[in-house]
C-alpha cells in the first residue's frame, strides 16, 4: 500500500508539473500574440485565454512577468495593445488581478508621462489610456465592493457611498473624474479617424477603435452611477450647491451622447457590439420623480461574434500558411493599388475582379471549416484526455477498495478459525462437564451410606470436599471461556461495524443479552458459593449439587445457541463480501472494456493529429523555401551592383560599414538560433524565417556599403575589401542552399559567414581615421575630463588676466595705461562670457543625457552616440586652447613683446570654438528646452564680447601708432614717381606674400581636417560655395600658427546642424 501510494504521488506531481509547463506556454504565446507591434486588433480568441489564465492562478502574476519583457518605451503600438489587454484583463480577470496590477502602478505612469512628451500618432493615445487604467486602479482600489467591470446592483453602490453625505459628494466627483478619463480617450480616438468605411474596415483603424468597445462598457455604467449619485445628493443638499455637478453632468451627458452616436454608425462596431441609445434630454434633478423615468443602460455583446473566435481558435503557423497567396491572389494588391490611383481600366469592375472575390470568399469559407474541424478535434481529444484521466483515477480507487475487501475477508477468515477452536475447545469442556455430572451421581451413592457409618460419612465428606474444589476449577475455567467467547463477540461485532452498518443495533442486543447472562453466571457462582456452605451439613449436599449441575447445563445450552447465532451472522457477513467482489470484478471488466474504446479513439485522433502536424510541417518548410528564394534575390542583387558602373560613384564612411557589419554578425547569431529552434519543431518556423530575412538584408547592405568604402580606401585594401565582399555573397548564397534542402538543413552552418563578415569589419576598423581610435566606454570619462578642463583653463586664464592688470596699473601710466586696461577688461568680460557659455553647455549636455539614455547608464549612451561624443569633446578642446591662447597673446601685446593682430585673430579662433561647441550641444537638444535658450544666449553674449575685444584692440592700436604726416613738398616729379615705383613694388611683394600666406593657411587647415578624420572629398565641398554654417567661421579666421597642438578628433560634415531634422542623430 505504501509503495502504491508513493507511486500515485510521484504520478500526480508530474501530471501536475506538465499541466503548469503547458499553462507558462499557452500564456506565453497568448500574450506575445496578442502584443506586438503589428497594427492590427488584438484578437479575442488570445485575450480570452490570457483572461481564463488568471482565472486559473488566480491573479496576473504570470502576465505581469511576462509582460515585463515588452519595450513599452520604444513602440508605440505595441503599448497600445499592451494597454487594450490591460483593460480587458481588469474588466473580466480574476478579483486579484486589481492587488497584481496596483503592484505595477508606478511604472504605468512612467510610460503614460514618456509617450505624452513624444510626438506619435499612437503617442497621446498611449498617454490617455495609460491615464484612465491608472484612474480605474486607483478607484477601485479605494472602492473594493465595486469591481473593475462596474456591474453591480443599486444596493451595493448605495452601500459603496455610505449615508455620510462628504462621503457621497467625493465618490460623485470620483466617477465625474473617471468618465472623463473614458470620454477623453474615446474623443481623441474618434477625432484621428472618421466614421467612412473606408478607414473603419483598415487594421490600422481597427487597431485604434478594439479597446472602444470596453470603453463603452465602462461609460454605460458610470452614467448609471453618476445619475443615482446626483438624485441622492439633490435629496440632501441644496440645488444651488449642486450647480457645478449638473453643469458638469452636461458635458459629459453631450460627449457620451455624441461619441455614441458616431460608434453606433462605424461598420465595425456594428457586429461587434449593441450600443444603447441615451435619451434626448439630461434627467431633471430638480425633480425627484424624474429617477422613476431613468433607464439604465444595457450594452450586449452579440453572441454570434463569441462563437466565430472560439471557432477561430487555431495555432498561429496554420493561419500564416492558410494566407499563403496564390499567384492569382499575389497580383491583388498591385491591381488594387493601380486601380485607386488611376481608376479601373474600362471605368467599372471587371470580371476577373469578381471571380478574384468569389475566390477569396470560397478560401474564406475553407478556412472557417478547416479551422472548426481542427478545433472540434482539439477539443474532442482534451475531452478524452480529461475521461482517461478520470476513469484511470475511479480504477485506481476500485483498485484500492478491493484490496481492503481481500484483507477485511483474510481477517474474517482468521477469526472464524479462532472461534471454530474455540467451539472445539467448549465441547471438550462439555465432555468435562459430564465427567463432573457422573462424579456427582457416585457422591449422591456415598452420602446414602453417610447415615450408615459416621465415619463413612466424614470420608466421604472429606471427598466431596475435594469434588467441590474441582468443580469450582472446572467452573473458573468456564467464566474463561465465556470471557474469550465475549471478546471474540466484541470483536466480531466491531468488524462487522466497519462492513455494514445496519448491523449496529444488533450487536449493542447481543452485547446486552451477554452482559445479562454474565449477571446470570454471577447469580449461579453465588449459589455455587452457598452450595459450599450448605455441603457442610450432610443432609442438604446432595440436593444442592444436583440443582447447580442442572444450572449449569442450562447455561451451556444457551452459550452453544449464542455460538450458533455468531456462525450464521459470520456466514451472511461472508456472503455479502463475496457478492461486493463480484460487483467490484464486473465494474472493472466495464471499465476495462471502456477504456479499450476510449483508447482506440484515442489512437485515431492521434493518427489525425500526427497527419496535421506533418502537413503543417510541410507548409512551414514550403515557407522557408520562399524566404530563402528570396533572401538569394537580394543578396544576389547586391553582388549585381558591385560590377554595375553606376555604383562607382557611391561611397561610404568606415564607420558605416562597421556598423552594418557588427549588424550583419548580430542576425547571423539570431540566424543560428533560428535555425537550432527549428531543427527542435519542425512545426514552427517563425524564428528562422524573421532571422533570414534580417539576415539577407544586412548581408546586402554590408556588402553594397562594403563596396562604396572600398572606392575610397587605397587600392590594395579596396581590392581585398571588394573580394571579400564578394566572398561573403558567396559563402551566404551556398549557406542559404544548404537550408533549402531537407538533406543538407541538419549540417547547414553559417560560420563560414561569420568569419568572412568578421574579415570586413577588420578591414572597416583599418580604414577609420587615426584619430578615431578612443575606446567607447572611455568617451563618457572624456568628455567630464575636457569639460572640467576647459573651465579649468578659463579659470587660470582669467586669474593671468587679473594679475596682468595689476601689473600693468604699477608699470605703465597714461594713455597706454587705458589701452592696457581697455583690452585686459574686454579680455576678462570674454572670458566670463566663456564660462558663462561652458556651464550652459554642460547643463544642457546633462539634459540631453537624462534624456536619451532611458534604461542605460551614461557610459553606454556616450558610446552609443560616439560620433556625436567626439565632436563634443573636439569643441571643448577647442574652446579651452583658444582661451590659454588669447591670455599669451594679452600678455604680450601689454609687454609690447606681441602684435596686436595676434589678440585679434585669438578672438576670432574663441568665437569660432564656442559657435563650435554650441553646434555639438545642439545637435541631440530638444528645441523647445529652456537649458537651449540660456546657451544660444550665452553664444550671443560670447560674440559680443569677442566683438569688444577686437574693437578694444583695434583702438589702443590707432591711440599708441605715431603716424607721421607725408610730406612730399621737396620732392621733384622723377623723386615722386621713383617713390611710387617702390611703393608699387613693396605692394605687389606684399600682395604676393599675401597670396603665398593663404595658400599656407589652406594647406594647413586641410591638414587638420585630415588628422581631425574629415575626407578630403568634405574639406573640398566645405572650401566651396556652401561651407557649414558652423564651421564658416572658423575658415574665415583661423589662427594660422603652427604651433596650434592638434585637436583630438572633429565631427564630420554628417555630425554639422545644417541638417534640418534630428532624426538622423538619434
Amino acid at each position: 500500500m505504501n509503495i502504491h501510494t508513493r507511486v500515485k504521488s510521484k504520478r500526480t506531481e508530474h501530471h501536475l508539473g506538465a499541466e503548469r509547463d503547458h499553462f507558462d506556454k499557452q500564456q506565453l504565446s497568448s500574450i506575445s500574440k496578442a502584443i506586438n507591434n503589428t497594427e492590427t486588433p488584438v484578437k479575442e480568441k488570445h485575450a480570452r485565454r490570457i483572461i481564463l489564465g488568471t482565472h486559473r492562478e488566480k491573479g496576473a502574476y504570470t502576465f505581469w512577468s511576462y509582460s515585463q519583457g515588452f519595450p513599452l518605451g520604444s513602440s508605440s503600438i505595441l503599448c497600445w495593445k499592451f494597454c487594450h489587454v490591460l483593460h480587458k484583463i481588469l474588466r473580466d480577470g480574476h478579483r486579484n488581478v486589481l492587488q497584481d496590477c496596483m503592484r505595477h502602478h508606478g511604472s504605468l505612469a512612467e510610460y503614460g508621462k514618456l509617450w505624452s512628451h513624444l510626438h506619435d500618432k499612437y503617442g497621446q493615445l498611449v498617454a490617455l489610456y495609460i491615464k484612465l487604467l491608472c484612474t480605474k486602479m486607483e478607484f477601485h482600489v479605494k472602492h473594493t465592493e465595486i469591481p473593475p467591470n462596474l456591474e453591480v446592483k443599486d444596493e451595493v453602490l448605495e452601500r459603496a457611498a455610505g449615508t455620510d453625505i462628504n462621503n457621497v459628494f467625493q465618490l460623485t466627483v470620483e466617477v465625474f473624474d473617471y468618465m472623463d478619463a473614458e470620454l477623453k480617450l474615446a474623443e481623441t480616438v474618434l477625432r484621428q479617424l472618421n466614421s467612412s468605411i473606408a478607414v473603419t474596415s483598415l487594421t490600422s483603424g481597427q487597431c485604434r477603435l478594439a479597446p472602444l468597445i470596453q470603453v463603452v462598457q465602462d461609460c454605460s455604467q458610470l452614467y448609471h452611477f453618476n445619475v443615482k449619485l446626483l438624485f441622492k445628493l439633490h435629496a440632501c443638499l441644496p440645488a444651488d450647491t449642486l450647480q457645478g455637478h449638473r453643469d458638469r453632468f452636461r458635458e459629459q451627458f453631450s460627449s457620451l451622447k455624441n461619441f455614441f452616436n458616431r460608434a453606433r454608425e462605424m461598420v465595425y462596431f456594428k457586429r461587434l457590439i449593441q450600443i444603447p441609445r441615451l435619451p434626448d434630454s439630461p434627467p431633471n434633478f430638480l425633480h425627484a420623480a424624474s429617477l422613476a423615468k431613468h433607464v439604465k443602460l444595457v450594452v450586449v455583446i452579440p453572441e454570434e461574434d463569441d462563437q466565430q473566435d472560439d471557432d477561430d481558435d487555431d495555432p498561429e503557423p496554420l493561419i500564416e500558411v492558410s494566407n499563403t497567396p496564390t499567384p492569382s491572389l499575389q497580383s491583388q494588391p498591385q491591381v488594387d493599388i493601380f486601380d485607386q490611383a488611376f481608376g479601373p481600366p474600362n471605368g467599372g469592375f471587371d470580371e476577373r475582379d469578381l471571380q478574384i472575390e468569389s475566390l477569396k470568399s470560397e478560401l474564406e469559407l475553407l478556412r472557417a471549416d478547416l479551422e472548426k474541424v481542427k478545433t472540434e478535434a482539439q477539443r474532442y481529444v482534451t475531452q478524452l484526455k480529461s475521461q482517461i484521466n478520470s476513469l484511470e483515477a475511479e480504477l485506481e480507487e476500485q483498485r484500492i477498495h478491493k484490496q481492503r475487501a481481500l484483507v477485511e475477508n483474510e481477517q474474517l477468515r482468521m477469526e472464524l478459525e479462532a472461534t471454530r477452536r474455540r467451539s472445539a475447545e467448549h465441547e471438550s469442556l462439555q465432555g468435562t462437564f459430564l465427567e463432573a455430572e457422573r462424579r456427582a451421581q457416585s457422591t449422591e451413592q456415598r452420602y446414602n451410606k453417610l447415615k450408615e457409618k459416621h465415619t463413612e460419612l466424614v470420608a466421604s465428606h472429606a471427598e466431596l470436599l475435594r469434588k467441590s474444589a474441582d468443580t469450582v476449577k472446572m467452573l473458573s475455567v468456564t467464566q474463561q471461556t465465556q470471557e474469550e467467547v465475549e471478546r471474540t463477540k466484541q470483536q466480531l461485532s466491531f468488524e462487522v461495524e466497519r462492513v455494514k452498518q445496519e448491523a449496529d443495533m444488533k450487536m449493542e442486543e447481543q452485547k446486552f443479552e451477554m452482559e445479562r447472562l454474565k449477571r446470570e453466571l454471577d447469580e449461579k457462582m453465588a449459589e455455587v458459593t452457598r452450595v459450599k456452605a450448605t455441603l457442610q451439613s450432610s443432609e442438604m449436599t446432595s440436593f444442592e449439587m444436583n440443582s447447580s449441575m442442572t444450572a449449569l447445563q442450562a447455561e451451556k445450552e444457551r452459550l452453544m445457541r449464542s455460538v450458533r447465532e455468531k456462525e450464521a451472522e459470520l456466514s451472511s457477513l461472508r456472503q455479502e463480501a463475496q457478492l461486493q467482489q463480484s460487483s467490484l470484478q464486473q465494474e472493472r471488466e466495464r471499465s476495462s472494456r471502456e477504456l479499450g474504446e476510449l483508447q482506440g479513439k484515442l489512437r485515431e485522433k492521434t493518427s489525425v493529429e500526427e497527419q496535421m502536424k506533418k502537413k503543417l510541417s510541410d507548409e512551414q518548410f514550403a515557407l522557408l523555401q520562399g524566404t530563402i528564394a528570396e533572401a538569394e534575390n537580394i543578396i544576389q542583387d547586391a553582388v549585381a551592383k558591385l560590377d554595375d558602373p553606376l555604383h562607382i560613384r557611391c561611397t561610404s564612411s568606415p564607420d558605416y560599414l562597421i556598423n552594418r557589419a557588427e549588424a550583419t554578425l548580430s542576425s547571423i547569431d539570431k540566424m543560428k538560433k533560428g535555425h537550432g529552434d527549428y531543427l527542435r519543431n519542425m512545426e514552427d518556423a517563425g524564428g528562422l524565417l524573421r532571422s533570414l530575412t534580417q539576415f539577407s538584408h544586412l548581408a546586402a547592405d554590408t556588402i553594397v556599403n562594403g563596396s562604396a568604402t572600398a572606392h575610397m580606401a587605397p587600392t590594395d585594401q579596396a581590392d581585398c575589401l571588394t573580394e571579400n565582399c564578394r566572398g561573403c555573397a558567396t559563402q551566404s548564397l551556398q549557406y542559404l542552399k544548404e537550408l533549402k534542402s531537407k538533406n543538407t538543413l541538419q549540417r547547414a552552418d553559417p560560420a563560414s559567414v561569420r568569419l568572412i563578415v568578421q574579415k570586413i569589419l577588420h578591414l572597416g576598423q583599418e580604414l577609420r581615421p587615426k584619430g578615431m581610435d578612443i575606446r567607447q566606454d572611455e568617451l563618457g570619462d572624456l568628455v567630464d575630463k575636457e569639460m572640467a578642463a576647459t573651465s579649468a583653463a578659463i579659470e587660470e586664464a582669467v586669474r593671468r588676466i587679473d594679475e596682468m592688470m595689476n601689473q600693468a596699473r604699477k608699470d605703465t601710466s597714461g594713455a597706454k595705461l587705458e589701452v592696457n586696461e581697455s583690452i585686459l577688461n574686454s579680455c576678462t568680460d570674454l572670458m566670463k562670457a566663456i564660462r558663462m557659455l561652458v556651464i550652459a553647455s554642460t547643463d544642457l549636455q546633462k539634459e540631453i543625457v537624462e534624456g536619451g539614455k532611458g534604461g542605460a547608464s551614461i557610459r553606454e549612451f556616450y558610446a552609443r552616440n560616439s560620433r556625436w561624443t567626439e565632436g563634443l569633446i573636439s569643441a571643448a578642446k577647442a574652446v579651452g586652447w583658444g582661451a590659454t591662447e588669447l591670455v599669451d597673446s594679452a600678455d604680450k601685446v601689454v609687454l609690447h613683446t606681441g602684435k596686436y593682430e595676434e589678440l585679434i585673430v585669438c578672438s576670432h579662433e574663441i568665437a569660432a570654438s564656442t559657435a563650435q561647441l554650441v553646434a555639438a550641444s545642439k545637435v541631440k537638444a530638444d528645441r523647445s528646452s529652456k537649458r537651449l535658450g540660456v546657451l544660444q544666449q550665452a553664444s550671443r553674449h560670447v560674440n559680443e564680447m569677442a566683438a569688444k575685444v577686437m574693437a578694444s584692440t583695434k583702438t589702443g592700436q590707432e591711440n599708441l601708432e605715431d603716424k607721421e604726416p607725408m610730406d612730399f613738398s621737396g620732392m621733384s616729379l622723377i623723386k615722386l614717381k621713383k617713390e611710387e615705383m617702390e611703393s608699387q613694388v613693396k605692394v605687389l611683394e606684399l600682395e604676393t606674400q599675401l597670396e603665398n600666406e593663404r595658400l599656407r593657411l589652406g594647406e594647413l587647415r586641410k591638414k587638420h581636417y585630415d588628422l581631425a578624420g574629415v575626407p578630403m572629398e568634405q574639406v573640398s565641398e566645405r572650401n566651396g560655395d556652401t561651407p557649414s554654417p558652423v564651421q564658416q567661421p572658423r575658415s574665415l579666421n583661423m589662427s594660422p600658427k603652427p604651433s596650434k597642438p592638434p585637436l583630438g578628433k572633429k565631427p564630420t560634415l554628417s555630425q554639422k546642424p545644417n541638417i534640418p531634422s534630428k532624426s538622423g542623430f538619434k
